[in-house]
């Protein structure tokens, strides 16, 4: 798919002349693992615009140009399968505020995606905690919520709980992106702990938020990342990280014929994470960016 570098999207609102279009691959996977008998994981890839919007499969390839493209990964929590149940309240939540968040992209309103996913996260998270008390079965249920905004210039994201999202330029090295909402983390994060003794504390899922699961209040950390050729993402719950380091993710995404990614990557990482542990629920979306046009915005 050709993405040529003088296309361009026109505000409707405005006139004003956008910039081209972005190209994205993608791959997508979850697993239950070895232990567990059912999948409380969800994962959600879509492309919308300002009336409509459109499921994409688990594998695919497509332009940011007149659509912008959301990605996202849900860890759900809770007795019985109430579990399964806030993940995909979760992920089918996202699609509310879309088209309203597509013009905003559209007029080149940067400064609106932070209230956008601010009241998104607030509306699933009042969702949750309404079901929560209104059927026992779903008392105290709970989920994470990492959720990656493509438009052409930018990756916006959203993030709550312990699901993460890296980053890995084309020049290197990987970042993680999201902060684990764990007092771990925020530990390892301080330098206080190193990554071994992070992953083997029996407090690291000890949660300090997420949505629903009877937190009074939540604030998810909202942030962008300038978009370049060659950018990889990676979105995905907890059961992958208990299987692999993350250096062996970087290998994993580094990895690739003439340099591209090819659709089983999100296999490979998942079944190799579930080979090594397989104690939880394993889900991983894998976001690369094969072209853009030029004049995009920096990195963030």
């Amino acid at each position: 798919m050709v993405c040529l570098a003088d296309t361009t999207r026109m505000s409707s609102d405005t006139g004003q002349e956008l910039p081209g279009c972005v190209t994205l691959r993608w791959s997508g996977k979850t697993d239950p693992g070895r232990v567990r008998p059912n999948n409380e994981d969800s994962f959600l890839a879509l492309t919308f615009d300002g009336k409509e919007m459109q499921f994409l499969g688990r594998t695919g390839q497509t332009t940011v140009e007149r659509n912008d493209c959301i990605f996202a990964v849900s860890d759900g929590m809770g007795g019985a399968k109430s579990g399964e149940f806030a993940s995909r309240i979760t992920v089918e939540g996202i699609t509310r505020l879309l088209p309203k968040g597509f013009r905003l992209s559209a007029a080149g309103l940067s400064s609106g995606f932070s209230d956008l996913l601010e009241e998104l996260f607030g509306d699933i998270h009042r969702d949750l905690i309404h079901l929560g008390s209104s059927y026992e079965e779903c008392q105290g249920m709970g989920a994470t919520l990492s959720l990656c905004w493509f438009t052409p210039e930018w990756m916006y994201f959203g993030h709550i709980g312990d699901s993460r999202i890296y980053y890995l330029p084309k020049s290197g090295p990987m970042t993680q992106v999201s902060k684990d909402d764990t007092h771990i983390g925020w530990l390892f994060r301080k330098g206080e702990m190193t990554e071994r003794e992070a992953r083997t504390h029996p407090r690291r899922n000890a949660l300090e938020q997420a949505l629903g699961a009877s937190s009074q209040f939540i604030d998810p950390q909202i942030g962008a990342v300038g978009l370049q050729d060659g950018d990889r993402f990676l979105i995905c719950s907890d059961g992958l990280i208990d299987g692999l380091w993350d250096r062996h993710i970087e290998e994993h995404l580094t990895h690739g014929d003439n340099g591209l990614l090819d659709n089983g990557i999100s296999d490979l990482l998942v079944e190799t994470a579930v080979e090594n542990s397989g104690k939880d629920n394993t889900t991983a979306l894998v976001i690369e960016v094969l072209q853009r046009s030029e004049g995009g915005g920096g990195r963030s």
